[in-house]
């Protein structure tokens, strides 16, 4: 997976080994922000559930939810704020996944909507980046 040039990446991109699938980091990312800001971002932090391969009749649906405001590439990690903070969490290892369609218009979009964008290599990096988002 390469990384674009204008799009902030936290974590190391040049770190390769056995790592957590994307789920798990999604998961442990969560936990841990509900665990330090349990009042605050623990509380509005969202994940936009919008992946998944469809088939048949989950093509109509998929028509309806999009009419319903799903977005394509929408990305992993949401946090309304001013600015919003908007993460795409990818596995440690960057070699380990790919861009799916739509994810780099969404966050190329964002950030012309002034939205702190970027990619986290795990979800200690994606951690590092709330941080960085706190301290601006």
């Amino acid at each position: 997976m390469k990384i674009p040039e204008w799009l902030p990446c936290y974590g190391d991109p040049g770190w390769r080994g056995p790592c957590p699938k994307e789920g798990a980091e999604q998961l442990t990312f969560f936990t841990e922000l509900r665990k330090r800001y349990p009042d605050t971002l623990g509380v509005i932090a969202l994940h936009p559930k919008n992946e998944g391969k469809r088939r048949g009749a989950q093509f109509q649906q998929l028509n309806m939810d999009k009419a319903k405001g799903m977005a394509d590439g929408a990305s992993d990690i949401v946090i309304p704020g001013c600015p919003t903070f908007v993460c795409e969490l990818k596995r440690r290892d960057r070699t380990q996944c790919k861009w799916e369609p739509g994810q780099l218009p969404y966050l190329k979009a964002a950030q012309k909507c002034g939205a702190f964008v970027c990619v986290a290599l795990g979800w200690e990096a994606a951690m590092q980046a709330v941080e960085s988002w706190l301290g601006e």
